[in-house]
């Protein structure tokens, strides 16, 4: 029997990378869980999301998974490279693709970065860029509203919007091309954010390039699974919040096909920090 994927964020918004993997991923297992209970990450002390982290992580390794992917910005600043060295599995971030990926597609190297204040704080892209490319400039925005408004289920209309436009503004004066969605959150928002810039400016999420990267890792360790294709797989979707609101924030996310994610069994988890 082969072992499944482990896939972690502070909410619903870790989906869009979990949609990227099903997607790259076809044959393989998840088993999801997003601690919207104690979202958002981005506004908490980093020793306090290192503590959530820790204690997902212990849960989902009792679930035997050979792989672990971080689908949150905060949780992949403060706690990759210490998951790194404690786990005996691979760990997989979603900074450095993000990172790849909008070097890719930048023409004007100026790159803005909107994301938690405590991602934000951390100076995660802006390290990880430059070190990838020293003549980049990078251009940092804390967007402190997004991940609760998101996870109250508002993810359009005209005051969505006008929180956007106005936490966005400052970004239009700097001739970005290229935007980094720097929350795995902001892509459900992604039709508000475009509002803002032209056409000419490009947005960047890390949920593609995570997959193809978990790919790579799964390909070069021989682990990937290969059982039949008409082998039904049912994904396990842990919240530690309120069961029912997290069922319909996801329908909603993915107006109501969740056949894009394959077949979901939604289990309520109660977490209490270590």
């Amino acid at each position: 029997m082969q072992k499944p994927i482990g896939v972690i964020d502070s909410g619903v918004g870790g989906l869009t990378v979990l949609n990227e993997l099903t997607k790259r991923l076809p044959k393989e297992k998840f088993i999801y869980f997003g601690d919207s209970l104690r979202a958002p990450y981005g506004s908490k002390e980093k020793e306090e999301v290192i503590g959530y982290v820790f204690e997902i992580v212990q849960f989902l390794m009792t679930k035997d998974i050979k792989v672990l992917v971080i689908a949150c910005n905060t949780a992949t600043a403060y706690a990759l490279e210490i998951l790194k060295e404690s786990l005996s599995i691979p760990v997989i971030g979603v900074i450095k693709p993000g990172a790849r990926a909008a070097l890719k597609v930048t023409k004007n190297k100026n790159i803005g970065v909107i994301g938690t204040l405590g991602l934000i704080d951390s100076n995660a892209y802006f390290e990880t860029l430059c070190e990838m490319d020293s003549t980049v400039n990078v251009h940092q925005l804390g967007c402190p509203m997004f991940v609760p408004i998101i996870e109250k289920g508002k993810t359009e209309g005209k005051e969505l919007d006008l929180i956007v436009e106005s936490t966005l503004n400052p970004l239009k004066k700097l001739n970005i091309d290229t935007l980094i969605l720097g929350c795995t959150h902001y892509p459900i928002i992604e039709g508000s954010i475009k509002k803002v810039f032209s056409d000419e400016v490009t947005i960047v999420s890390s949920a593609e390039e995570t997959a193809n990267e978990t790919n790579l890792i799964l390909n070069s360790l021989g682990i990937c699974e290969k059982r039949d294709s008409d082998t039904s797989i049912i994904h396990d979707i842990y919240t530690s919040g309120d069961l029912k609101k997290f069922i319909e924030l996801t329908n909603k996310i993915f107006s109501n096909n969740l056949s894009v994610l394959g077949k979901l069994n939604f289990i309520e988890k109660r977490m209490t920090k270590i």
